[in-house]
């Protein structure tokens, strides 16, 4: 048999190892798919010992792919291949037809457009609706993910699931089962949620038409999801394509890849497997174990024994007892205690998804063992399933599990200052003060790091639990894996083992994420003094010895664990039941005989009596009682009883509100204008009302909020990261569409009406203010059916320019100006009055309350908050539990704020939060509920704050996070535990007293510049190090902190709220290790942060500062605010004229030295010369700015670009990216994961637009068209611009004379290219700066661009990812993708995207330049360093 050359394919998935072999005639020799369970190596030398008879005497051409490959490529020296490249390969080759490919993995999932380009979407940070969460939801149901598929065949209704993240889901699952919903309903949801998700997350703006391919293991597999897919997508069969072996495609993409690839023998490619082991990276950050030695843990263990509760036989026992059940979310504990409070009887186990036939079964079993004596006198029940065990078992009493949990503890260890619970999936943590629970911490339904989180990666691991942790025990070197969500997690984990990491160390490393979890996210703990000295762990968690050692490292602290950890909800249930018994009273328990004839039928249905249509479960009991679940209100479950009565202002304002007549389509001679029912329409709507109908228009607004609206419009969201108020707007304006009105009107508005004269500015948020041209750009309908779509930025805050504004606007509509402006007139004396009503309506309200002795709960949140659809009923919620609902707006008049807020206040919503806030402090009978969006990046600032206003009076602070999916699970245990405390309190006559919580800012004095160090936090390292001399030379003592520094952003996670962006994080987290180093003495340091004064949280970091400082016990550092408009004065720092000139000339040898820098190093002859002469040169531009004379500074200028000019290069073209975003973001390489590095190992060239273009941007003032500003500050705007132009010149001219470099273009040029695509109005953060940017880019030919933005940044939603739609339709071939960067995100993910877009790239550039291209081999070992691992 002759040699023939074989074609070798290898797909290393997140949870999968493919292989495919090939002949010289492509037919396929062999192929297998194996789960590699993260032990990749062992697996794939398996599979091609399996093909060794077929190889053994052959060459073979070898190729790597996918997520898993890079590392393993780099070691065996083979050639790797991005994934998307390969599969793109076989669909030319194959399926030339195709227009869209759909490809699920185990944590990935990808669309691909063949069309116009090849364009490609990856799941970005968050793996919701993949193959792993296919799997997390079967393992629910207990089956597997074949199971599950058979299931859904069967299925009868489709409900509503969040498939945004397997957290969510879970949480929408798990009340499913609890209330009984068949499983193959369940299974048909699961399937149809990563359906929605696939689409809304994905094509984010492009829709998906044509011929649909569907790729990868998971649609491979189950039928079911790819019906799914094809029934939402509505495609006929001719449009479906489903090669065969799909699940092997992109494997049989890199064998096709491989053909032109040197050949080697199959014996080396298996020695080289063997032999990788050796050339181990040391990546991952390690932490200390668990146990130092054996010892440690034997002394470990004696010391936990001690915490036992009494026992009791129960066949001898004789007398009465007492019944806990907790019918947990995934388990069923029952407790017998007797009347000495002794266990007589306990179980623990798994729920197998109901409750409901869990606790029957235990209960039969415990009837059976009953002696004769004995007697179950009083039962209660507490849980997730505490309602419905309630009604079906008839159990005498239902309590909160908060209450429950508390009793417990108590017991162990009376007077407990703190209990930590973590159950299967919730985590609790309740402090205790005075007997009272002073505070309630439930996590948010994404920060999953519960028990079914261990469970999760233990059987992906081949092990149980116990076995899982056992090996946490004794590892030496536990992984540092981050406290970010599960699937977050598997990608940290999958580093870990591509690193040789060992199951005990991940393990332990686990264990660590749990605690760092709860300490760091759910109790946002700074010091551990704030746990108090007697604090009782439990929840089945703790059962796992290595994550309660987590725990007492970590805090600190010695917890106490009592032996029945796991059972302490039915427990503290049980003594509930005996400290409720009245002597005398029977128990209504169902007896042994009814528990026998016990059967329950289940139906499900819609609630139709509101516009929530609730999908109501009715449970049938023998005795002809029904149990209705699903519901948010009360009619729902048919008690008709008028519940209604009590006041709900949330209700009411949203009547009033949306409640104007307007004219009939007869009447109205301008005819329609379609209003859509949204953001700051729930704002300012009586006004627009008004104002149109008084013009002779008839209003059209949308219809009602709905599940069904949002998806109309999912199709053309372009960023999965915005808040749900903010992706409903597409559904709305698609709502309008379909009415066929004359045109939509959705104004952007920058500024609302300052209501207190006091706060700081009276900005709107940057999404309410922007999203009208988000809709513009992305909503392709509107240009389609050339809808007019009004979207103007108005100057809402001044009447009389309004009317001018709005005049201009409407001009060719033939309005005279006398009727606009009376118009005008009227529609804002309607808007007034509209406040006022509310206003009234409060008082009259409290009146109401305080008449008939009742409680209330002021629901704060954004105006858009009260839309039914948003807030998922919680008013009705609260009115069902007997209390009053106020709107924040309809008290806040009556709040006085004391100032100065730690904040800088400059929100109109926000500062109705703090007056709301205020208000309610010094009120018994009220208490304040926050809601807060998902993803709503404002309320990082304004919850913290809340907070601090309530706490200051002792009050207790809620907060509701709210998302799309709509189950109240822990929004009722909140609520309910809410009023519990208040009725507690009441019963206990707490008298409120006053905390001393209040911000004092310190100024930085005269004294204090002698002998104080300044630390600045890093931002962009090339220009700080010329500034930090720029500020030494002018006196101050600066210290720029260092560039690269991974510990900064754990301190960050430990002070700042965790929604806050990542810049923010970033830098408290650098200011705060430096000061707790021991580095400088913390009674002679300073802290130097700038501020914006835009409608972004930059201007906040400030808070976030102090709010640190004030948690870690530094309240004596002083911080220096830096910025244009002078926010703060400080008589110790002042801006010099020296200073400024030499801070200019740093930043422009910044500038200009990043430019020549990036523009010469990927194509240097010399490795490291670029380098060297950069460094060469900050040395003499440091130096010359002591004197900072302008004849050093332009020779200087001159002569940099002359030396980098004569820099020997090699004549190569390379794809240039371009690298746009947040500024921070931009520059900072520990928070882009050194982006430049990476673009130049790819073999392309970084284009980084200067930081001088942000100080432009700043001072440029558009605003005088859109009357927003005044005509001072746009003089005074010029002025500055043309001050940096001067600056500038020397550095342009030199760049413009040279052949190898291009000068930077004039901020209004910029400015005019944003233009064409969004309006200048847009300044929060980057604003139009960044689309300018872009257009830039473009225009110099850098069609390639990385757009960079912290996960969810407000700003970058709209001009951002909002914009690349819009961009890549006015310029074909623009090759553009957005990468978010947060402390969670996975660096394989953003390098594999970064690649793709690169490998884009080089197919894009000209053929006549198809040099090869080698990446740099030679890197530096650091830099390797950070690129082996991923």
């Amino acid at each position: 048999m002759s040699k023939t050359l074989l074609h070798v394919g290898i797909d290393i998935g997140s949870t999968t190892v493919k292989v495919i072999v090939l002949d010289k005639n492509q037919n396929v020799l062999f192929s297998d798919y194996q789960r590699h369970f993260a032990d990749i190596l062992k697996t794939l030398t398996q599979i091609l010992e399996q093909a060794e008879k077929i190889m053994k005497s052959h060459d073979i051409t070898v190729m790597i792919t996918g997520s898993g490959g890079m590392a393993l490529a780099k070691h065996i020296d083979v050639p790797f291949i991005q994934e998307v490249v390969a599969a793109t390969k076989v669909t030319k080759l194959y399926y030339p037809e195709v227009d869209v490919a759909i490809e699920l993995g185990g944590e990935d999932a990808k669309i691909t457009y063949f069309k116009d380009g090849i364009e490609q979407r990856m799941n970005g940070t968050c793996a919701g609706g993949t193959g792993a969460f296919i799997d997390q939801m079967a393992s629910l149901l207990q089956v597997d993910a074949l199971g599950l598929n058979e299931l859904a065949k069967h299925y009868q209704v489709i409900y509503p699931i969040a498939a945004r993240c397997g957290v969510f889901a879970k949480t929408d699952v798990q009340p499913l089962l609890n209330e009984g919903v068949a499983k193959e309903d369940i299974a048909i949801s699961v399937l149809q949620a990563v359906v929605i998700q696939t689409i809304s997350g994905l094509a984010c703006g492009r829709p998906i038409k044509g011929n649909v391919a569907f790729l990868g293991g998971p649609l491979y597999f189950l039928s079911e999801l790819r019906q799914r897919f094809i029934e939402t997508l509505e495609l006929d069969e001719s449009q479906v394509i489903f090669p065969k072996n799909s699940q092997l495609y992109v494997a049989l993409g890199a064998a096709l890849s491989s053909i032109d690839e040197q050949s080697i023998t199959f014996s080396e490619l298996i020695h080289r497997l063997k032999h990788v082991k050796s050339a181990e990276t040391e990546e991952s950050a390690r932490m200390q174990p668990l146990f130092e030695t054996q010892e440690a843990y034997e002394s470990f263990k004696s010391r936990h024994q001690d915490a036992r509760v009494g026992r009791c036989e129960l066949d001898t026992y004789e007398g009465n007892c007492f019944l806990g059940i907790d019918a947990g979310s995934t388990t069923t504990k029952v407790a017998l205690i007797n009347e000495a409070g002794e266990l007589l009887f306990t179980h623990y186990g798994s729920n197998q998804g109901s409750p409901l036939q869990s606790s029957i079964a235990v209960l039969k079993e415990l009837y059976q063992r009953l002696p004769k004596g004995v007697k179950i006198v009083n039962s209660s029940v507490t849980g997730y399933g505490e309602a419905l065990l309630k009604a079906a078992l008839k159990v005498d009493i239902g309590e909160i599990e908060t209450v429950a949990h508390y009793k417990a503890a108590d017991y162990f260890c009376p007077g407990v200052d703190t209990i930590l619970d973590i159950g299967g999936q919730d985590m609790k943590c309740l402090k205790i003060k005075e007997g009272n629970i002073e505070s309630i911490l439930l996590n948010e339904a994404c920060s999953s790091g519960c028990g079914s989180f261990l469970d999760t990666f233990a059987t992906s691991m081949n092990l149980n639990i116990s076995e899982f942790a056992k090996t946490a025990i004794k590892s030496k070197r536990p992984v540092d894996l981050g406290s970010r969500c599960t699937v977050f997690m598997n990608s940290r984990v999958k580093q870990a083992q591509k690193e040789g990491a060992e199951v005990g160390d991940i393990s332990a490393g686990l264990s660590y994420s749990v605690i760092k979890n709860a300490l760091f996210k759910v109790i946002k703990l700074r010091n551990p003094e704030e746990l108090g000295d007697k604090i009782v762990v439990q929840g089945g968690t703790f059962y796992n010895d290595a994550v309660l050692r987590a725990f007492e490292l970590l805090s600190e602290r010695e917890a106490i664990r009592p032996d029945i950890s796991g059972i302490m909800g039915a427990f503290g249930a049980a003594l509930i039941a005996k400290e409720r018994y009245v002597k005398g009273e029977a128990s209504t328990l169902l007896d042994a005989d009814a528990l026998d004839s016990f059967d329950m039928q289940t139906r499900s249905t819609r609630c139709g009596l509101c516009s929530n249509h609730c999908l109501l479960t009715i449970n049938k009991f023998p005795s002809g009682e029904r149990f209705i679940s699903g519901n948010r209100c009360e009619r729902g479950a048919g008690k008709s009883k008028d519940d209604n009565a009590l006041p709900n202002l949330v209700r009411y304002k949203y009547n009033r509100l949306f409640n104007y007549k307007t004219k009939e389509l007869e009447e109205a001679p301008r005819g329609t204008v379609g209003i859509p029912r949204v953001l700051n329409m729930y704002e300012n709507y009586p006004f627009w009302a008004t104002f149109f109908t008084r013009l002779g228009f008839s209003v059209v607004l949308s219809d009602s909020s709905s599940k069904a609206i949002y998806e109309k419009g999912i199709e053309t969201i372009p960023s999965e990261s915005v808040c749900y108020p903010g992706k409903l707007v597409h559904g709305h304006i698609m709502n309008l569409i379909e009415k066929n009105v004359d045109f939509i009107f959705y104004p952007s508005l920058t500024y609302s009406k300052k209501e207190d004269s006091k706060a700081n500015n009276h900005y709107n948020c940057p999404i309410v203010i922007s999203y009208p041209e988000v809709i513009k750009n992305n909503v392709d309908e509107l240009r389609e059916k050339e809808i007019p779509y009004y979207h103007p930025f108005l100057p809402f805050d001044q009447k009389d320019k309004l009317a001018k504004r709005l005049y201009e606007i409407f001009e060719d509509l033939d309005i005279s100006w006398t009727e606009l402006y009376d118009s005008v007139d009227q529609a804002w004396k309607e808007l007034e009055r509209f406040k006022e009503d509310i206003r009234e309506n409060g008082e009259q309200t409290l009146l109401y309350m305080r008449e008939h002795h009742l409680k209330g709960i002021v629901l704060a949140g954004r105006p858009y908050h009260i839309d039914p659809h948003i807030n998922h009923g919680i008013p009705e919620m609260i009115n069902s539990l007997g209390m009053v609902v106020f709107t924040e707006d309809s008290i806040a008049h009556l709040g006085e704020v004391e100032r100065p807020l730690r904040v800088v206040d400059q929100w109109v919503y926000h500062t109705r939060l703090y007056q709301a806030a205020s208000f309610v402090a010094l009120q018994d009978d009220l208490e304040l509920v926050q809601l807060n969006s998902f993803g709503c990046g404002l309320d990082a600032v304004t919850t913290d704050q809340v907070h601090d206003i309530l706490a200051r009076q002792s009050k207790i602070y809620t907060t509701l996070k709210i998302d799309e999916g709509s189950n109240l699970g822990a929004a009722r245990i909140r609520l309910r535990s809410l009023k519990a405390t208040m009725l507690e309190r009441e019963k206990n006559h707490f008298e409120r007293y006053l905390v001393d919580n209040i911000y004092r800012p310190v100024e930085f004095t005269k004294e204090m510049k002698q002998h104080y160090t300044i630390l600045a936090p890093q931002m962009s390292p090339i220009h700080f190090g010329m500034l930090q001399e720029a500020f030494r030379y002018s006196g101050y003592q600066i210290d720029v902190l260092p560039s690269l520094d991974h510990g900064a952003v754990d301190e960050g996670l430990k002070y700042v709220n965790n929604d806050a962006c990542y810049p923010a994080i970033l830098v408290v987290g650098q200011m705060m290790s430096a000061l707790k180093s021991g580095r400088y003495d913390v009674n002679k340091t300073a802290l130097l942060i700038t501020q914006t004064g835009g409608g972004c949280r930059a201007t906040n970091y400030i808070g976030f500062l102090r709010k640190a400082l004030q948690d870690s016990g530094l309240e004596q550092v002083p911080v220096i605010s830096l910025s244009a408009q002078g926010f703060e004065k400080n008589e110790g720092f002042t801006i010099s004229y020296s200073l400024l000139n030499r801070a200019m000339q740093a930043l422009m040898y910044g500038d200009l030295l990043m430019t020549v820098l990036y523009r010469t190093r990927p194509y240097e002859v010399e490795e490291g010369s670029a380098n060297a002469l950069y460094e060469k040169w900050e040395q003499t531009c440091k130096h010359a700015l002591k004197k900072a004379s302008h004849r050093t500074f332009r020779s200087n200028m001159k002569k940099i670009v002359k030396d980098f000019e004569d820099l020997p290069i090699f004549n190569t073209r390379k794809p240039r990216v371009g690298l746009v975003g947040e500024i921070l973001v931009k520059f900072h390489p520990t928070a882009n994961n050194n982006v430049v590095n990476v673009v130049e190992s790819e073999g392309a060239e970084a284009v980084v637009p200067g930081l001088v273009d942000f100080l432009l941007y700043c001072a440029y003032h558009s605003d005088q068209q859109l009357m927003l500003g005044s005509k001072v500050s746009k003089i005074i705007g010029e002025s500055l611009i043309q001050v940096i132009e001067w600056y500038r010149k020397p550095m342009k001219e030199a760049l413009e004379k040279s052949s190898r470099f291009t000068g930077p273009k004039t901020i209004h040029h910029v400015a005019k290219g944003a233009e064409q695509f969004v309006s200048l109005g847009h300044r929060t953060g980057e604003g139009w700066l960044l689309t300018g940017e872009m257009v830039e880019l473009i225009e110099m030919n850098v069609k390639n661009i990385i757009c960079m933005q912290p996960f969810a940044c407000l700003p970058n939603h709209v001009t951002g990812k909002g914009i690349i739609k819009e961009l890549k339709r006015a310029y074909p071939g623009t090759n553009i993708i957005a990468v978010d960067y947060d402390p969670g995100a996975s660096e394989v993910n953003q390098l594999n995207r970064i690649k793709l877009m690169i490998s884009t790239a080089f197919e894009n550039m000209p053929v006549e330049t198809e040099i090869k291209v080698k990446a740099k081999s030679k890197q530096e070992p650091n830099e390797i360093k950070g690129l082996v691992t991923t």
